[in-house]
């Protein structure tokens, strides 16, 4: 089963989490790990899982205002440069019944509202993807990051118990 990882990433953080989840993929699917702007807008039969990941901003996914405030905190240029993942899911084209996930990552702040992820997850739903997981959620210490302690481990662990979900 081919599996493809999908991210948005501002600052590295999220980039590196979509890595740990196709690291724990890896052992048991055949992955492709995109960066969104490279992503297809339709997605091949032949793939059974899509996972989704992008940061969250204004408690949800990115949109132009809030990419264009990013950049002008970042210090080395942002990652996803161009349009984010709520652009691309809302012209992407999914088979019937491919599974799905999504992710995303959002400041160590434990009342702080809002998830990329959920909102993502909703639309992978709206569009006939079967959901292989909740929605997770991965931190980072402050905007920019760094990745709060033991995230990237954990991000693989979960790309690990998607990947023993779909057998």
């Amino acid at each position: 089963m081919r599996a493809l990882v999908v991210f948005e990433s501002m600052f590295g953080n999220t980039q590196t989490i979509a890595k740990a989840v196709a690291a724990g993929l890896t052992p048991h699917l055949d992955v492709e790990l995109l960066e969104v702007s490279t992503a297809p807008s339709e997605i091949g039969t032949d793939v059974g899982l899509v996972v989704v990941g992008g940061p969250t901003h204004a408690f949800g996914m990115t949109r132009a205002s809030t990419r264009a405030d990013a950049a002008k905190q970042a210090t080395e240029g942002l990652v996803s440069k161009g349009d984010g993942i709520r652009e691309w899911l809302a012209g992407l084209r999914l088979p019937r019944h491919v599974h799905v996930a999504a992710f995303d990552t959002k400041v160590s702040k434990p009342k702080l509202p809002g998830s990329a992820a959920h909102a993502a997850h909703r639309q992978l739903r709206k569009l006939g993807g079967d959901a292989a997981a909740k929605a997770e959620t991965f931190y980072v210490e402050g905007t920019t990051g760094p990745l709060a302690e033991g995230e990237t481990e954990r991000a693989r662990r979960w790309g690990e118990q998607l990947a023993a979900k779909l057998g």
